[in-house]
């Protein structure tokens, strides 16, 4: 039995929730694999030396500061980790090495950002010629060393055309870039049950014909959701709150002219966004992409507060035609009125995407493993590549 291991952290949430998703779709098509799902964090520091020090956990702190906003000095702070991998390298690469020396796996597909090529060096030293994977969570790359390393030995899967050019620009071999039709989604996503929406929407009150927007800000929302809900009193509103109640006791208070349902945490997802005809939310990938999903065009904004590694997807749903992009959320007044005009069109666009990443990847992972040729631990991504001194 083939051994896979599938490497994530918690940082934003996205990265485990792709790597249960391909541990579910593998279940589900009755791979004959061992699945071993590793949080980095508890392979680079087991004693949690930084938790004590700083009184977190490395994601929790991340979480912590990007709920605030996206801000210079958290700019500053991630160049900073940036620069801390890069010094801590060779302390990174032995403590990976050691584990690949213990987990002995057949494949490894990493599914985090900034830490490939410690990932993918430790591995070609413990385990030569095991294929070293990275799933790009995000729409496109953030470079430099973000998600694709051209000094490591690493196959590149790519949800969109444009992070399929930065894998070529960068040197990638084409047989290692690998095009997917978007991003890792949960398998339920693809089998969605039968709803009858105007019978749903009575029993919680929503309007049958009425337009509602469906307002997501990750797992534990975020104070901009109160600006949303104040700005569109006239609109009918599903408001996903996840973990965070106070902010859904401060939406519950809120005072409107149209029906509104607040949300806490859920593990039906699915369920309440088809039970809308549009998302609201920030240009998160995962976010964005379940929404298109369950058939709804998005609108979402790109400003100097967008994280810098999520503002290509703004453009993308501008280039893809499937939503609306602002400039602020002060514009979602008038941004509404143009969904009511433009949605059909809109919603066809969104009908017209067919994302089965989760099964693709899943496919990808068995050819490497029972047909590929084994991965030369001599050979960079980037045939002939000389990092520069």
């Amino acid at each position: 039995m083939h051994r896979v291991e599938l490497v994530y952290f918690n940082a934003g949430g996205g990265h485990r929730a792709a790597a249960q998703a391909l541990a579910a779709a593998a279940a589900a098509e009755g791979r004959p694999w061992q699945l071993r799902l590793t949080h980095l964090f508890e392979v680079l520091d087991p004693q949690r030396r930084f938790e004590r020090f700083t009184g977190m956990a490395p994601e929790a702190y991340y979480n912590a500061r990007l709920a605030r906003g996206w801000t210079l000095g958290l700019a500053q702070e991630l160049k900073l980790l940036q620069a801390s991998v890069r010094w801590l390298h060779p302390t990174l690469v032995q403590r990976l090495q050691r584990h690949w020396d213990g987990a002995a796996p057949d494949i490894v597909v990493s599914l985090v950002p900034n830490f490939n090529r410690a990932l993918g060096e430790s591995l070609a030293a413990a385990r030569p010629g095991v294929p070293f994977v990275t799933v790009l969570t995000d729409l496109a790359d953030h470079p430099p060393s973000f998600w694709i390393e051209p000094t490591v030995a690493q196959h590149v899967v790519c949800g969109t055309e444009r992070a399929v050019a930065q894998a070529r620009a960068m040197g990638c071999a084409p047989q290692r870039v690998h095009r997917v039709s978007g991003m890792v989604l949960r398998p339920e996503f693809h089998a969605l049950p039968p709803l009858d929406r105007d019978a749903e929407r009575a029993r919680h009150g929503l309007p049958a014909q009425a337009l509602t927007g469906v307002v997501m800000f990750g797992g534990h929302g975020s104070a901009a959701m109160v600006d949303i809900a104040e700005r569109l009193p006239d609109v009918p509103l599903i408001l996903m709150c996840g973990h965070n109640t106070a902010l859904a006791e401060r939406l519950r208070a809120l005072p409107a002219r149209a029906p509104r349902v607040v949300v806490g945490f859920t593990a039906d997802v699915a369920r309440w966004l088809r039970l809308a005809d549009f998302f609201v939310g920030k240009p998160g990938p995962g976010s964005l992409s379940e929404a298109l999903q369950c058939g709804l065009p998005v609108v979402t904004t790109r400003n100097r507060a967008t994280m810098p590694q999520e503002r290509y997807n703004a453009d993308w749903v501008r280039e893809q035609g499937v939503g609306l992009v602002l400039r602020s959320f002060r514009e979602l007044p008038a941004a509404v009125q143009t969904l009511r005009e433009r949605h059909g069109a809109l919603r066809d666009r969104v009908r017209a995407l067919d994302n089965r990443a989760v099964f693709e990847v899943t496919a990808l992972i068995a050819r490497l493993l029972d047909g590929a040729a084994p991965t030369d631990p001599s050979r960079n991504c980037r045939a002939g590549f000389t990092p520069a001194s």
